[in-house]
């Protein structure tokens, strides 16, 4: 192994591989050797739910909540010494540009910060008592407890923010977690792991894992001692590991969308253009709720399209950690096979290309805009995850909220006019959890709801809602004649 490259280490306390192995994390960009991060085989994943399973268990060993709130109290403080090496860390492997993963570090913070919040002000409420006979002396009691042991699968795209999301209301929900993140960025969820024991959290009620093969990953999603599961990724392996949770475990998933954006006659292109090239082409689209199918008015959408493929043009592309970037690399090279076959599929169907449709160097792709894909094409359908836009006229309004609500998908959703009658029209007719009225569809703060429907996810997410999930609400009755 190269001296020079740092290796990541088993994080499971006491336990150890019969044959340790190792996964590469390389840079998306030039495809340089970051770090090495061990593997876990059975016997380790094993360790992992035991330990989490036997803290969970002994009631009197469970983190009151003031420690808790002064764990992530100091946690939010180291995050705050080490912002600018984080932000430049997931940058690194994640391939996010700079500029963006300095605010996604901010976010992270304020999530950590909404998890303290959430413990001070969100209490149960009783039921009210003695309205009848059969009620009459007695009182409600209600406090909340942890649900048990959190099993959590991450995603690329948010290599900081996303764990935050997941293990920061396990622990301040008082839940042992184990997280697993995604293969491409394990090395900023290791940070903040490590992060939060300096920080005071016991090592055993926050475990990192990398299991050495997808069936390994199952048996620990699935494994009945899980009480709940978060995972953040793909429908298909979302909706199939859901299908094989143990009984009892309950769950909330994250996939994706083909967010859709419906603009109006009226509406002024020019004031929009700015948040519309960001939803598009934030994080090289690689985004769940990334700005994809544009629908406007007949009137105004070839020139839409022209002043976005004009801007897209002149989109600094190329290394995350260059000041100037602002769209980086794709994740991993094989996407830009997938992203340039659906672009050239739409082409040859019909769609004019304004701009764009080229691989670069470094696992780049030119920010590209279509112009009217055939509506049964690839990238009409299916979630493009790459810096693809497409603009499609239309002349009836009605028709445009049907096809944008064709799709199996729903998540969040865009509606752009100056008449407020036009605009809640819109989008009191689209299926989406969320709709932007003059604003992108990417729009989102941490403590706000967050929910794809349809195939797009189950559940709602979002820290405020997620310790939600993570808690139980118990009740006590208090039988007594001294109660009128």
């Amino acid at each position: 192994m190269n001296d020079h490259v740092e290796h990541y280490p088993l994080m499971i306390s006491g336990a150890s591989a019969e044959n340790e192995t190792s996964i590469e994390v390389r840079s998306p960009y030039d495809d340089r050797l970051l770090a090495t991060v061990a593997t876990a085989d059975k016997a380790v994943v094993e360790a992992a739910l035991n330990k989490a399973h036997t803290l969970f268990a002994n009631r009197k060993g469970w983190i009151p909540v003031a420690e808790r709130i002064a764990i992530l109290e100091r946690a939010i403080e180291l995050m705050k010494e080490r912002a600018e090496e984080l932000a430049r860390g997931a940058a690194e492997e994640g391939g996010k540009p700079l500029i963006d993963s300095r605010i996604e570090m901010v976010r992270c913070i304020d999530s950590i910060r909404i998890c303290t919040d959430s413990l001070r002000t969100d209490s149960s409420h009783a039921p009210v008592l003695g309205l009848n006979t059969a009620s009459r002396h007695r009182m409600a009691l209600m406090q909340k407890e942890p649900i048990g042991v959190v099993v959590a699968v991450s995603a690329f795209n948010h290599p900081l923010n996303l764990i935050a999301h997941q293990i920061g209301p396990a622990i301040a929900s008082g839940c042992p977690v184990i997280i697993k993140p995604a293969e491409d960025t394990p090395l900023s969820c290791y940070r903040l792991v490590r992060l939060f024991h300096q920080a005071g959290l016991p090592e055993d009620w926050c475990q990192f894992i990398m299991p050495t093969s997808t069936s390994l990953a199952e048996a620990l999603v699935t494994d009945s001692r899980v009480a709940f599961f978060s995972f953040i990724g793909s429908a298909n392996v979302g909706w199939y590991l859901r299908s094989k949770l143990a009984a009892g475990t309950r769950c909330a998933l994250e996939h994706g969308g083909v967010a859709p954006v419906i603009i109006a006659a009226d509406a002024d292109i020019n004031q929009h253009l700015p948040g519309l090239m960001k939803g598009a082409f934030y994080h090289a689209g690689q985004v769940c709720v990334s700005v994809q199918r544009i629908f406007a008015h007949a009137s105004i959408a070839r020139e839409l399209a022209d002043k976005m493929a004009n801007l897209a043009k002149k989109m600094a592309v190329g290394d995350p950690l260059s000041e100037q970037t602002e769209v980086g690399p794709l994740i991993r090279a094989k996407e830009l096979d997938r992203i340039d076959l659906w672009v050239k599929e739409a082409i040859a169907g019909g769609a004019k290309l304004l701009c764009g449709g080229d691989r670069l160097d470094h696992h780049c792709y030119a920010p590209t805009v279509l112009y009217n894909p055939p509506y049964d094409a690839t990238i009409s359908t299916r979630e493009v995850f790459g810096p693809v836009v497409a603009v499609y006229p239309f002349v009836e309004l009605d028709s445009a909220i049907d096809d944008a609500n064709a799709l199996d998908v729903a998540f969040q959703a865009s509606v752009y006019s100056r008449d407020i009658d036009t605009a809640l029209y819109i989008s009191n007719r689209l299926d989406a959890s969320a709709v932007m009225v003059n604003d992108h569809t990417a729009f989102r703060v941490d403590w706000m709801p967050f929910a794809g429907l349809k195939h797009s996810g189950l559940g709602v997410g979002g820290i405020p809602h997620t310790m939600h999930d993570m808690q139980i609400e118990k009740m006590t009755i208090i039988h007594s004649e001294s109660i009128e």
